[in-house]
Formats: structure tokens, sequence, C-alpha cells
């Protein structure tokens, strides 16, 4: 089977190992890709938001089925034009990747599936949106209705944070995706993420893992896209998996099929767990950035099955087979993410690090240059382990981050700590 990959991230090359994995893949292009997808795989220039360009490339180079690794490709409709071509895909329509191209319009769906979140006000007007907050008080969560690279969050400690974060939205800081702005209460608990595959009708869940979005240790400092990131979720029970899937994600998946937008892909929940009742934080309709890199190390081979099952509507009849380990993934970012920081920084030590099932590191932000492996982003690196317990996996991350000679960039160190 021919194959292509969307995506040029750290999650495009965690997808792009698991799939080269698996003897049913003749051959991987991924685009546009990075330096490290570059060795294991093909990398091709593409305007990936265009979807008559990318369907052109499929017929071009004999592509049998994609897979779209970001969600911009997916809001632009790229799926829906693959699938009018005929081509295999993976990933769902634009209609049904309103889940995460719109908070109000999954607040829309969860009322009229019943499904427990955060109570909430949509405003396209920010002098209504203050007096919202004036009303409600703090803290409270103002989230930025389109997408906004994981950026457009901002939880507000007081009132006048809040107003704050609501100028800054309407006043542009995050383009069109704050044109119109989501207030939510704030959720007490412990935040996890569930992953679930669908095929329009089947969910099938492959996995659980918690990230750390903070930029410091202790969880402290701006959001970021994510610092790291372990698999399973201790606080992801059994129980609680089954409540989410009972009382969440079926529900919302009957409520799209019946809007006329089947879900079709990776549903990504975020999940506020408080006394062992789970309440929805937000949806993605891709893989997160870096879950992502965890559940591939987890998953390996089967997850090109996995995916091609979904594609093809035959979750049913589909089964996981999980191995009862733990992964852990640690990101490096250049100095000054989440702010301003420089390119071009040579990365050295890598070799150093093997390369196998159980130790990895997946290039995000990287590019080629003179021979050198250099910084070309803000996360730059997810140096990825697998082992018997946390702990193991943690200090087999660690053990190679320490290995990778870097002096312009970063990392927490407690990554995993509220298991460990």
């Amino acid at each position: 089977m021919n194959i292509l990959i969307l995506g040029g991230g750290g999650r495009e090359h965690a997808l792009a190992w698991a799939v080269m994995q698996n003897p049913k893949c003749d051959k991987l292009i991924v685009a546009p890709g990075n330096a490290g997808i570059a060795q294991i795989a093909e990398c091709a220039s593409l305007n990936i938001e265009d979807g008559a360009a990318v369907v052109n490339f499929c017929e071009a180079e004999s592509i049998e089925f994609v897979i779209i690794g970001p969600e911009a490709p997916l809001a632009a409709g790229v799926g829906d034009r693959l699938r009018e071509a005929v081509l295999l895909v993976f990933g769902p329509s634009k209609a049904a990747a309103q889940l995460e191209a719109s908070k109000s319009f999954t607040k829309e769906i969860c009322d009229a599936a019943n499904a427990p979140t955060a109570a909430y006000g949509h405003f396209t007007e920010a002098e209504k949106a203050i007096s919202y907050v004036n009303e409600k008080g703090a803290p409270i969560v103002v989230k930025a209705d389109g997408l906004a690279a994981g950026k457009g969050v901002i939880i507000a400690e007081t009132v006048a944070e809040a107003h704050a974060a609501i100028d800054d939205m309407f006043g542009g800081a995050f383009g069109g995706a704050g044109a119109e702005v989501v207030i939510e209460e704030f959720m007490e608990g412990e935040e996890a993420s569930f992953f679930v595959l669908c095929d329009g009708e089947t969910a099938l869940p492959i996995g659980t893992a918690q990230d750390h979005k903070r930029v410091g240790d202790g969880d402290t400092g701006p959001n970021t896209g994510g610092m790291g990131a372990y698999s399973p979720a201790p606080v992801l029970t059994d129980a609680v998996a089954e409540k989410a899937l009972d009382d969440i994600i079926r529900p919302t998946l009957r409520e799209m099929a019946a809007r006329g937008m089947p879900y079709q892909g990776v549903l990504y929940a975020g999940l506020m767990i408080k006394d062992g009742e789970p309440r929805l934080v937000e949806y993605n309709v891709r893989f997160g950035d870096p879950e992502c890199q965890v559940l591939m190390m987890r998953l390996g081979a089967q997850a090109l099955d996995l995916m091609q099952a979904a594609a093809e509507g035959r979750l049913a009849d589909a089964r996981v087979n999980w191995a009862g380990d733990h992964a852990l993934t640690v990101v490096m970012a250049a100095k000054g993410y989440p702010g301003s920081y420089e390119k071009g920084s040579v990365i050295k030590g890598l070799e150093s690090c093997g390369e196998d099932s159980f130790h990895m590191v997946f290039h995000a932000g990287t590019g080629e240059s003179g021979g050198h492996i250099v910084a070309t982003g803000g996360r730059v690196l997810n140096v990825t382990a697998r082992g018997g317990s946390l702990k193991e996996a943690a200090d087999r991350a660690y053990g190679m981050v320490d290995r990778i000679d870097w002096p312009e960039g970063f990392c927490r160190r407690d990554i995993g700590w509220r298991s460990l």
C-alpha cells in the first residue's frame, strides 16, 4: 500500500514511525515532513491545506491511503476533496471537523446530546462577554472559538485577567480564531486525554494519556502546545473510560450522524475527572501532540491496521492489542518558547540515543543544514521511551535527554509527576 501522511511535526513523525513498521506499507511519503521524518520516509513539498493539490499529488504518486495529521487541513475540507476523488482517507469531513474548529459548535452538540461539560456563554461582542464574566466571577476560562494552534485558552484566575483575555481575543491576538469567544465555568479535577477511533458508527478506544501544558516545572508559567506526556493515564480507569464512552462520546457520535455529518477518524476527548465522574473539556479531531508519540510507541505497527479499519468502516471487528507497559515523552524546546526564540541552532548527540521500540527521538521542529540537524521551531524534539513502569520509562527518556547536546534548548524535568 502506498501511503501519504500530511503534516510535519512530532505527531507525524510518530505516525510515520508506526506505519513504517507494518509490512502492509510499501511506500510512505510525508508532506512536508521534517529532518527526522526524512531519515525513515520520503518527504515532499506540498500545500497540505489545498485539497486539489493533495488530490493531484496522490494521483501522480499512486497513493492509496491518506492519513491527515494536523487539524488545519481537516478544517479546510481536504478530507472531503480526497473522498470525492475516491481515495481512502483517515480523518473527518470539514463539517465533522467543526468539533475542534468551533468551540461553540461543540457546546451546541453537547447540549443536544446531553453530554456533561462546563456551563458556558458564547459571545461575538466584548462588552457582553465582560458582563458575563462580571456576573460569574473567577476563576473562569476564556476560549477563542476557532483554531488557535492549541494556545487559544486562557484560565483566568481573576476577573481582571478574564477582561484582559477577552480584550486580547477580540483585539486580534489570535487572528480570526478570536472573532468569537466562548467563556466557561472553571472545572475542578484532574485532566486526561481519551483517544477513540471512529468509523461513523463504531467507537473503538485506543488509549489514554496525560500531558503537561505549562512551560515550567510544577505546572508553572504560560500554556504551550504541550511539554510532555505519558500513557496510560491512571485517573482514566476502565470504569471512568466506560462512563466517558456512554455519557459523552457515543451520544456525540449519534448526534453528529443524526445531523448528516458522521464522524470518521480519531476523536480526542479532553476530559476533566472529579470523584470518578468525567466531563468534557474539549474535543480535538486529530491525535494530540505530544500524546500521539506515547500512543504510537505503545501501539506500534497495528496503528496502520486500526486507522485503515476506521477509514473503511470496519471498526466493529477491530481489536487493540496493548502491551501492558508505559510510555513517556519529554519535549525539548528552543529557549524562549512559548515566546520568541531563535532558529538555526545545531543539535548534536542524537545518534547516541538509539532508535528501537523502547527508545525514540521524534522530531518536531527540525531541518537539515550543512549535514547537521538544526532547530526550526519552538517545540523541536520529543524524546520518548517505554518501560515496564512509568518510572522506568521516565528514567529512559531523561537518560536520552542528557545525551543530547543542544545548549539552546530546554525541557521540563518533571514529566509524569502526577503519577510518579
